[in-house]
């Protein structure tokens, strides 16, 4: 059995007799390797990952950053409905319980099973719904836990006789506001951070081609929560901190005149490529969008030129 790396198209592993046999699995399976100070050259990951099945296996290297994980975005926008992502362990790919629940709830979504060699996750068996539960319980009690220590800090400290809250800011102090500015700067880059997973391999596929509301209007079909706003801000941030490419801002040409409905399909379909032209012309009914030559409701032969068109001007890609 062979082994086809993505970021080495040529190299092929051998086949390793003493790796130990996994669970079956089922699906097109996709392995993603991250590089450690322990395992540099992802040898013992690709054994295992080899041995459960996967076609294809995705090495991130220990010279890339491991915030930005470009080979991790580029594999997740390579994942169709059907397909099971396969890891060694989850501090591949979860840098939090928290990260790790949005982030298979977001592959649950897309129809995307995920699976942890090394942990009790397998969202594809019948116990999955009841794991995510839990990851998310777990999440929630490390935030309350944190908030309660802080509580119970604070109520320590004034037992103690001990003013409260920082010294700095009561005092106004100019040191100390730009402390906490900062502070709070860097916990919304590590929010980017952490979530990036779910949301920009779909800015990066439709940058610039799609305008922001209609990428805004993809993803928030896929369960998330964006305004224009909100996306504009985060895709500058990560480029501003070299974290994304700087062509994801170049501004949006209008082609042609039936320009919105088309980019308004385009972002249904690729939101739910299953969706058949009947769901999509259900969907826009439902989402208030007159038929673009009148009517009261929208057919599907014209869902079907507007997807046309939508192909023949790249906002869809094959």
């Amino acid at each position: 059995m062979f082994v086809q790396i993505d970021v080495e198209p040529d190299l092929m592993m051998p086949e390793f007799e003493n790796a130990p046999n996994p669970p079956p699995l089922s699906g097109t399976l996709i392995g993603y390797a991250r590089a450690s100070t322990e395992d540099p050259f992802n040898t013992n990951q690709l054994s295992r990952l080899q041995n459960a099945g996967c076609v294809r296996i995705y090495q991130e290297h220990l010279s890339e950053k491991l915030l930005s994980r470009p080979t991790f975005e580029k594999l997740l926008g390579n994942l169709v409905a059907g397909d099971t992502l396969v890891v060694v362990k989850l501090d591949r790919v979860a840098r939090s319980v928290g990260h790790l629940a949005e982030l298979i709830r977001s592959l649950k979504a897309r129809r995307i099973h995920f699976v942890s060699l090394g942990d009790p996750i397998d969202t594809s068996a019948t116990t999955s719904p009841s794991a995510l539960l839990v990851l998310d319980a777990v999440a929630e009690l490390e935030h309350a836990l944190k908030v309660e220590r802080t509580k119970e800090g604070m109520k320590l400290a004034k037992a103690r006789g001990k003013l409260v809250g920082n010294p700095g800011l009561r005092a106004r102090s100019p040191e100390a506001i730009g402390n906490i500015a900062a502070a709070r700067n860097r916990a919304y880059l590590d929010q980017l951070l952490t979530t990036a997973p779910t949301w920009l391999p779909i800015v990066i596929r439709l940058r610039p081609q799609h305008s922001w509301e209609n990428i805004v209007l993809t993803l928030n079909l896929k369960g998330q929560s964006w305004t224009v706003e909100k996306l504009r801000r985060a895709v500058h941030r990560l480029v501003r901190e070299k974290q994304a490419d700087p062509k994801l801002l170049v501004q949006t040409k209008r082609r042609i005149p039936d320009d919105y409905f088309i980019k308004r399909v385009a972002a249904i379909a690729l939101a739910d490529p299953s969706l058949s032209l009947r769901a999509i012309a259900a969907k826009l009914d439902e989402m208030g969008d007159p038929p673009p030559r009148g009517g009261r409701k929208w057919q599907a032969s014209s869902v079907r030129d507007l997807l046309e068109n939508a192909r023949r001007f790249g906002f869809i890609r094959n």
